[in-house]
């Protein structure tokens, strides 16, 4: 998908505030049993059709809305991911805003996700 010069532009600006995790420290949170929780912010659709094993739902469109009831726990570990990494880079910045303090954003997201070979349901 091509995206425009200034979505792009606010993406990098909140990218420049927040920090990445890989599918490898993912898999690393998971194999060591760490607590966090894979947050899926695509649209309900997207996460309808296929999601990462064990994420939650929380779009992009209401996750500040929503996320104290989901999540109370400010300094609880969240990966937020999305298609590509940049609303999900979005929603964690605004998090961060929030007061959570523990939260990352998929690089890559839901294809990086998906060329790992990770578990979907």
């Amino acid at each position: 998908m091509k995206h425009s010069e200034k979505f792009l532009a606010i993406v990098d600006d909140a990218k420049s505030r927040i920090q990445e995790a890989t599918v490898e420290d993912v898999q690393a949170d998971q194999a060591a049993g760490n607590d966090f929780l894979l947050v899926d912010v695509r649209e309900e659709s997207e996460f309808e059709s296929k999601h990462a094993v064990g994420a939650v739902h929380l779009g992009k469109g209401v996750i500040e809305r929503d996320i104290e009831a989901a999540v109370p726990d400010p300094s609880k570990k969240l990966v937020l991911y999305c298609g590509g990494g940049y609303r999900s880079a979005l929603a964690a910045d605004a998090l961060q805003k929030m007061g959570y303090t523990n939260v990352y954003s998929l690089a890559g997201g839901w294809r990086a996700w998906n060329a790992a070979e990770m578990p979907v349901e």
